[in-house]
């Protein structure tokens, strides 16, 4: 479960689409992943990919990735976790599944602009009420994602209420498939402008200094020995699809063999 739904939020984070005002958003996937295996797995699972990206894609940098794992696997996972705790059930459930989506975005990037603004630098008060009203716009697309993914596998798996309940092979094998298609297809229909924290530091003048200096096999998801654009972005994807999984799968296998020990 948690290297099928791994690649799957690794696959869809790939896929911007427009929000507005010359920026683009893309899936975090806490929500789901909170409400699928429960909060402490779903950080270990946003913290592979966190780390995947950094070091595969050259996506979110290195020296970010603390503050990366922390806003979206950290904060972004408990705020996903505490409405579905409260709503998650009996008639308020689908609320409660929303807000899980819609709050991990909205919380990881308020912690994001909070961090900017300890650290320094300086955002003008318009500039930071446009960049939180966009991703308002991407937090509710987020819950609405969120929620038609869980109403999909509950649909089937009848049997499935609670995190960390196995999902059926048939759910796996869905997402599975799911993974591979927007890892490979997507990106035919993918947006290419700057999703909203990149619009940001572009505007605040700091997209240079955050921009990562050392080399990556799939820099910018993108295989360099294919020169087709689609094409090479599609093998990276796929590429990362398989990583992640494989991360995952390993990892707990090693965890529990040693734990059986």
């Amino acid at each position: 479960m948690l290297g099928v739904l791994g690649a799957f939020v690794f696959a869809a984070q790939m896929i911007n689409f427009p929000l507005g005002a010359g920026t683009t958003g893309h899936l975090l996937g806490a929500g789901l992943l909170a409400i699928t295996l429960g909060p402490a797995a779903a950080m270990v699972v946003m913290t592979a990919i966190l780390v995947i990206q950094a070091l595969i894609f050259q996506d979110g940098g290195i020296l970010a990735l603390g503050a990366n794992v922390f806003h979206m696997a950290v904060a972004g996972t408990a705020a996903a976790w505490l409405p579905y705790r409260i709503l998650g059930a009996g008639k308020t459930r689908e609320m409660g599944v929303f807000l899980a989506g819609f709050c991990s975005v909205w919380a990881s990037a308020a912690f994001t602009l909070l961090t900017l603004a300890v650290s320094g630098i300086s955002i003008p008060a318009t500039l930071a009420g446009v960049s939180m009203g966009l991703f308002a716009v991407n937090a509710a697309v987020e819950g609405l994602i969120t929620a038609a993914v869980v109403r999909v596998l509950e649909r089937m798996n009848p049997k499935w209420t609670k995190p960390a309940e196995p999902l059926g092979a048939g759910a796996l094998a869905a997402l599975a498939a799911a993974a591979v298609a927007l890892a490979t297809g997507g990106v035919l229909l993918a947006a290419g402008a700057p999703d909203g924290l990149e619009s940001l530091a572009e505007r605040i003048g700091i997209a240079e200094r955050a921009r990562v200096l050392l080399a990556a096999p799939l820099a910018d998801y993108q295989a360099a020995v294919v020169e087709v654009p689609w094409l090479s972005q599609a093998l990276a994807g796929a590429a990362g699809v398989l990583v992640t999984f494989a991360v995952l799968f390993a990892a707990v296998r090693l965890a529990t063999r040693k734990r059986g020990g």
